[in-house]
C-alpha cells in the first residue's frame, strides 16, 4: 500500500504530468493498476466534449476571427470543488495556451477558443480537484459564521507552500510570500485578507496539480470569413449578352458586375466555362438530337479545343477570364467556378487516357445514366481504375490550375458519386496550397452522405431547403441543422432555385412564393444563393407538368434576360442583402431559434448575437394566396427587455416601425403586398430609439 504521508501530500500537490480522465469508469485491468498506483488514481471525469466530430476523427469547422465555444462535462466524486482549463494551440505551434473554463448548470463547463488564423487548431481539456478553492470557499463560510479560523489558515498556508514547489518561477516566489503571511503569527484579519486575495487565487490556479487531461486532442479547421457568411449569384456567361442575337462572353459578364454587386452579392458563380463536346450533344429542352445551332450543356465538358483546363472559345480567352476575376474583385465579388469531374466523348482525356473510364463489352465507353435516364453526352471517370493514382493527381491539378488563375471558390458537382477517400485526400492537398480555399458541395442525396462530405472538408453544403416548404418541416429541419452535432461540421447553403430545380411551390405561388423563399433562404442561413436572372425575374414555367426542369432551360440554350423589367424582384433582393450585411445576427447560424405563432401558415424565428446587441425577428406568410395573421410570442427576457417595457420593431424591408409591448404581439401579412417582415429590435434611449 502507498505510504499514507506520501499519498496525502500527493492529494494536495498532485502529479506533475496530467493523467487521462476521459473514461468515466475503469476496467478490471485498470483497477489492478490503480491498486498499485502512487499517487492515487484521478478523481475527475471529463466527457461530452463539444465540438467533437466522430470522436475526433474529423475537425469541427470555424471561421477565422471568431471565438469557438468549447464545452464539456467536468465533475468528480465528493463535495470538493473542481476546476478546468481549455488548452489550445494552432497547428505548428509547440506550446499550449490556456484559458480558464467557467462552470455552468449541471457540471457543464465552457470557454472560448480564439480562432485567428487560417489554419487548423488543436484543443483539449484539463480538470482537477481544486483543493485550494474548496478550502477557500469553506474558509469564507466559517468567517461568515464567526468561527475561529486560525487553524484553517495554517492548513491553507500548507496548500500554498506545496503549490509553490511545482509553480512556474514567476509565480513561486509570490506563493511562498503569501504562505508566509497566511500562516504567520500576525493579526488574523491581515491573514484572512491575504488568503482571500484574488491575485492569489489566479496564481495558485496555474500551480494546481493532480490534473486530468481529456483522452483526445481535438481539431478545429479555420476557414475564411466567406465560408461562414456569403451571398451567391449564379449566372450563365453565354446568356449575359445585352443583344438577343449574340451569345454572351466574359466581357459581357464583366459589364454585369455592377448589377450583381448592386444587389449585394459577393460571390458570382459560373457554371462550367470549358469547351463543350459535340458528340451526343443535347438540344433545347434536353432533346436527344441537337440542331446545328444548339450550344449544348456546359456540363458536357471537353472538345478538340481542350478540357477542364481550357475555356470555351465562344466565351473568350483565358486572359479574358483572368481579367473578369480581377474586375469582379474590384467590385467586392469573388468568382466561383463549377468543377464537374466528367467528360464529353470528345474530351482529350478520352483519347489520351481511356484507362480512366469504364469499357463496355461492345468496346464503347460507359456513359452516365440513372436508369431509365441516359446521359450519353458525358462519361464518368472510373475511380477504381488501376491507374487511380495518376487520375487523382490529374484531377487535383484541375483545381490547382484554376487557383493559379485567381479562383479560390468552387462549387463541386455531384461529389457524392466520387469516393470519399478521394475527397479527403484532395481537400487536404488543396488546404496545403491555400488554407482559404472554399468548396461548396452539390450533393442532393441521403443525409448521412451529405454530412460525411462536410466532415471530409467541404466548406459549405447544399441542403433540402428547396423541398422544405411547410412550417413544421422547415422548423424541424433547420432546428436540426442549427444544433450540435450537425452544426459543428455542416454549413448549410440555401438555394430557392437552381438550373436543375424549379420547385412546385414557385411554379404555383407566383410572386408571393418567390418573396417568401428569398426571405427564408437569406435569413435562415448565413450562406445562401440564387440562380439568376431566373429568380429575380420569377421564371416559373416547367418543362412538363409535375416536373422540376425549367422550360427552355439555360442548361441547353442561350437565353436573353430583360434585367430592367418593371416586375423584377431586384429591389427587394437588394434590401434583403443589405439587411444581411448590416446585421451580425444574420451572418451566423449560432443564434437561430423558432418562435411560437398561433397560425400554421405563418413561420417566425429569431437570430441574435451572443450578447443580444443585435436581434432580428423574421416572420413569413407561407400561404401564397391569402392574408394570414396571428399572435407572436417573443423571448423578451433573453434579450434583456422587461415585460412592461415598450420597444420598437423596425421592418428592414418596408422601413415601417411598430411600437410593441409585452411578449405577445399581433402580426398580419398580405401576400399581395409582401409575404414577410424582417424586424430589427430597437429599444428606447432617452427621447429616441436605438437598435438592441
Amino acid at each position: 500500500m502507498p505510504d499514507r504521508k506520501t499519498a496525502s501530500k500527493s492529494a494536495r500537490r498532485g502529479a506533475s504530468t496530467p493523467r487521462d480522465g476521459g473514461a468515466p469508469g475503469a476496467s478490471p485491468a485498470d483497477a489492478a493498476t490503480f491498486a498499485d498506483s502512487n499517487p492515487p488514481p484521478p478523481r475527475v471525469i471529463i466527457e461530452n466534449v463539444r465540438p467533437e466530430v466522430d470522436e475526433g476523427r474529423y475537425p469541427a469547422k470555424a471561421v477565422a476571427g471568431e471565438d469557438i465555444v468549447v464545452e464539456a462535462d467536468v465533475y468528480a466524486d465528493g463535495h470538493d470543488m473542481v476546476s478546468a482549463d481549455l488548452l489550445y494551440r494552432a497547428a505548428g505551434d509547440a506550446a499550449w495556451k490556456r484559458a480558464p473554463m467557467e462552470a455552468g448548470y449541471n457540471d457543464r463547463w465552457r470557454a472560448a477558443l480564439p480562432v485567428r488564423r487560417l489554419t487548423s487548431y488543436l484543443f483539449t481539456i484539463e480538470g482537477w480537484v481544486d483543493h485550494f478553492r474548496t478550502w477557500r470557499a469553506d474558509l469564507q463560510k466559517r468567517i461568515a459564521a464567526g468561527q475561529d479560523v486560525s487553524i484553517d489558515l495554517e492548513i491553507g498556508a500548507a496548500f500554498i507552500r506545496d503549490a509553490a514547489k511545482s509553480a512556474p518561477a514567476k509565480d513561486a516566489e509570490f506563493l511562498r510570500n503569501a504562505a508566509a503571511r497566511i500562516g504567520g503569527r500576525t493579526g488574523v484579519k491581515g491573514r484572512i485578507e491575504a488568503a482571500l486575495d484574488e491575485h492569489l487565487l489566479a496564481r495558485i490556479r496555474a500551480a494546481s496539480g493532480d490534473r486530468v487531461r481529456y483522452r483526445r486532442e481535438l481539431a478545429v479547421q479555420a476557414d475564411p470569413p466567406k465560408a461562414g457568411f456569403s451571398t451567391w449569384y449564379e449566372m450563365f456567361p453565354r446568356s449575359a449578352s445585352a443583344k438577343a442575337a449574340r451569345s454572351g462572353t466574359f466581357r459581357d459578364v464583366e459589364k454585369l458586375l455592377p448589377y450583381v454587386a448592386g444587389m449585394g452579392f459577393d460571390v458570382l458563380y459560373l457554371p462550367p466555362v470549358h469547351p463543350i463536346g459535340k458528340t451526343k450533344r443535347k438540344g433545347a429542352n434536353n432533346a436527344v438530337k441537337a440542331r446545328a445551332t444548339d450550344p449544348g450543356s456546359p456540363w458536357a465538358i471537353g472538345s478538340k479545343e481542350g478540357g477542364h483546363k481550357s475555356v470555351s472559345p465562344e466565351l473568350g480567352t483565358l486572359e479574358d477570364f483572368r481579367r473578369l476575376v480581377r474586375k469582379a474583385r474590384e467590385q467586392g465579388i469573388d468568382i466561383a467556378l463549377d468543377v464537374a469531374f466528367q467528360c464529353s466523348p470528345d474530351h482529350p482525356y478520352v483519347r489520351e487516357h481511356p484507362e480512366w473510364f469504364t469499357p463496355r463489352p461492345d468496346g464503347t465507353i460507359q456513359y452516365a445514366e440513372n436508369p431509365p435516364k441516359k446521359y450519353d453526352d458525358i462519361y464518368p471517370f472510373n475511380f477504381e481504375t488501376p491507374d487511380w493514382q495518376a487520375l487523382w493527381a490529374e484531377l487535383l491539378s484541375v483545381f490547382t490550375f484554376w487557383m493559379e488563375q485567381g479562383v479560390h471558390i468552387f462549387r463541386v458537382d455531384n461529389p457524392h458519386t466520387k469516393p470519399f477517400r478521394f475527397w479527403e485526400w484532395l481537400i487536404g492537398e488543396l488546404k496545403k496550397q491555400d488554407p482559404g480555399v472554399i468548396l461548396l458541395s452539390e450533393a442532393f442525396t441521403r443525409p448521412r452522405i451529405m454530412h460525411h462530405l462536410a466532415k471530409l472538408g467541404f466548406t459549405q453544403s447544399y441542403t433540402y431547403f428547396t423541398w422544405r416548404n411547410h412550417k413544421e418541416e422547415l422548423t424541424q429541419y433547420f432546428t436540426d441543422l442549427a444544433r450540435p452535432p450537425v452544426a459543428d461540421f455542416f454549413r448549410p447553403s440555401l438555394w430557392p432555385n437552381t438550373p436543375d430545380i424549379l420547385h412546385e411551390y414557385l411554379q404555383r405561388g407566383g410572386r408571393p412564393a418567390f418573396v417568401a423563399r428569398l426571405v427564408l433562404a437569406a435569413t435562415l442561413s448565413s450562406n445562401y444563393g440564387m440562380y439568376g436572372p431566373a429568380f429575380e425575374l420569377m421564371e416559373r414555367e416547367p418543362r412538363e407538368p409535375g416536373g422540376e426542369e425549367y422550360l427552355n432551360s439555360e442548361k441547353y440554350e442561350v437565353r436573353h434576360w430583360d434585367l430592367d423589367r418593371a416586375d423584377s424582384l431586384r429591389d427587394l433582393v437588394t434590401l434583403v442583402n443589405r439587411a444581411r450585411r448590416a446585421n451580425p445576427a444574420l451572418q451566423s447560424n449560432h443564434g437561430l431559434r423558432f418562435l411560437v405563432v398561433d397560425n400554421d401558415q405563418i413561420i417566425a424565428y429569431a437570430k441574435q448575437t451572443d450578447d443580444a446587441s443585435n436581434v432580428i425577428i423574421t416572420v413569413v406568410n407561407l400561404d401564397t394566396n391569402w392574408t394570414q395573421s396571428g399572435w407572436l410570442a417573443l423571448p423578451l427576457a433573453d434579450w434583456g427587455v422587461a415585460e412592461d417595457e415598450q420597444y420598437q420593431v423596425h421592418d428592414l424591408l418596408s422601413d415601417a416601425r411598430y411600437a410593441w409591448q409585452g411578449s405577445r404581439n399581433f402580426v398580419q401579412l398580405d401576400p399581395r403586398v409582401i409575404s414577410a417582415h424582417v424586424f430589427r429590435l430597437r429599444r428606447r434611449k432617452g427621447a429616441g430609439w436605438e437598435f438592441a
